[in-house]
């Protein structure tokens, strides 16, 4: 299990991840958040507490409040000092190809989902944990 924050402007986004993160038993501990920069700055407060660090971080492009652009620019600036690998996915509802592209240029991010989640979404994190935590321990 493993720590999860979910930075979307979305209550209803949040609702349906808490719902499916609860029949996969993908996260023991999720914090959910219209504000990245809240996160951006709680990240460079915390970078050498591994425990504090999130495991991974869900991320909508297109919000009011600071985009997820900006966070992922903020992000870039920061990741190399985090004494932890953390996983970005980005999880939007563009299906726009240059949005893909442009998100595949950032080399922290995993992975681009298009909104709804979907539970074979959960399944594929989860595998991918599983096979990490494995890869770790030989």
């Amino acid at each position: 299990m493993s720590k999860l924050i979910i930075i979307d402007d979305d209550p209803i986004h949040h609702k349906m991840v808490q719902y499916m993160l609860n029949k996969n038993e993908l996260s023991k501990e999720t914090t959910y958040t219209f504000d990245g920069k809240l996160v951006l700055d709680y990240l460079q407060e915390n970078k050498n507490k591994i425990t504090s660090l999130p495991d991974y971080i869900f991320l909508d492009l297109y919000m009011p409040n600071g985009s997820g652009w900006d966070f992922l620019n903020g992000f870039q600036e920061i990741y190399r000092s985090l004494r932890k690998e953390i996983k970005i996915f980005v999880v939007s509802s563009s299906i726009f190809q240059m949005d893909i592209n442009r998100s595949k240029s950032y080399p922290f991010v995993t992975s681009y989902i298009t909104k709804p989640l979907i539970r074979s979404v959960f399944d594929n994190i989860k595998g991918r944990s599983l096979k990490l935590t494995t890869a770790q321990l030989n």
